[in-house]
């Protein structure tokens, strides 16, 4: 798990927690799995979570990890998007993006693209050639923003993101790293700019090392493990890979790594994310996520009439071997 990576010895620290509360554990669930776009594995972090403890966050995959053989690696087709935003992180390997409104790149090892779809946008996001004929290993995470209301109409936007770019910090004993891939946490702030107050980081904690993150008491706080094993909150309740923790009431999340990790996941990683609760109505189906049917119907209605964007003359498609 290369991601992006530094001496934890020569970062900015997190600050030393002396008075805050540390967030309990609502709930620990376990992320079933599925196949996404032409049908590469997933795991659904949401499921089984309630909306509200969610919000503003409205769908997570981890795609992968998965070590392809030549001709496997798969993506998605062009697609449309309407009312929220996509974040895309990739952890191993390579994903071409492009969409209707101009925006594209390749997204590497600790890179990420932060799409918002807002009024409309075509997209699609798949591996390299040189990826699908050779194999290799893929691994990443998908994650849905939903946007207020007020802003779902919006131009869309396209950031790329280089795994270089990402604020990078050290725990207060220096054990630990955390990559702030978007928004703010204890005064770092990473390069991925939202219309949601929120923090995307991504965790590393060697074996038997604690991490104690400063958090925004507004923020809701969700930890998901992407591999390893270890215990969350003040408590130590275990959780391991492909489990998500929902934490409530406190101003810091605590992690701590198992002793011993197995030899395929010799670190604890996590993807702790948090923002905003918006407390407005949801209403989801397929690549559109507004706040009444009539306006799913709407957004439907767009995208057959060509208004959400045309696949431009010189668009990528997905690649067979």
């Amino acid at each position: 798990m290369p991601a992006t990576t530094a001496d934890t010895l020569t970062l900015p620290r997190f600050s030393a927690v002396t008075e805050q509360t540390t967030r309990r554990v609502k709930s620990v669930t376990t992320a079933p799995g599925g196949l996404e776009g032409e049908g590469f594995p997933v795991r659904r972090a949401f499921a089984g979570i309630a909306t509200e403890d969610l919000d503003p966050f409205i769908h997570m995959d981890q795609m992968g990890e998965v070590e392809y053989a030549p001709g496997e690696p798969k993506g998605t087709p062009w697609h449309p998007h309407r009312g929220f935003e996509t974040f895309t992180y990739l952890i191993d390997g390579q994903f071409l993006h492009q969409d209707s409104n101009g925006g594209g790149g390749t997204i590497l090892d600790g890179g990420t693209q932060y799409m918002t779809a807002g009024d409309g946008i075509l997209h699609i996001e798949t591996p390299p050639e040189h990826l699908v004929v050779s194999g290799g290993l893929f691994h990443g995470v998908q994650l849905w923003i939903n946007l207020p209301r007020a802003q779902k109409r919006i131009a869309p936007q396209y950031q790329d993101l280089q795994g270089a770019e990402s604020a990078m910090v050290s725990s207060a004993d220096g054990g630990s790293l955390v990559r702030i891939l978007a928004g703010e946490v204890d005064g770092h702030k990473g390069p991925g700019i939202s219309h949601t107050p929120l923090a995307i980081t991504h965790a590393t904690l060697a074996p038997g090392a604690r991490l104690t993150v400063p958090w925004r008491s507004d923020f809701n706080a969700l930890a998901y493990v992407l591999a390893g094993s270890g215990t969350v909150g003040p408590q130590g309740q275990p959780i391991r890979s492909g489990q998500m923790a929902v934490l409530v009431e406190g101003d810091s999340v605590q992690l701590e790594a198992s002793p011993m990790q197995e030899s395929r996941s010799p670190n604890f990683e996590v993807f702790l994310i948090g923002g905003i609760p918006l407390r407005e109505p949801v209403v989801q189906y397929g690549p559109f996520v507004m706040s009444t049917k009539a306006e799913i119907m709407q957004a439907f209605d767009d995208y057959q009439a060509g208004r959400l964007g045309t696949v431009p003359a010189n668009a990528i498609q997905p690649h067979r071997a």
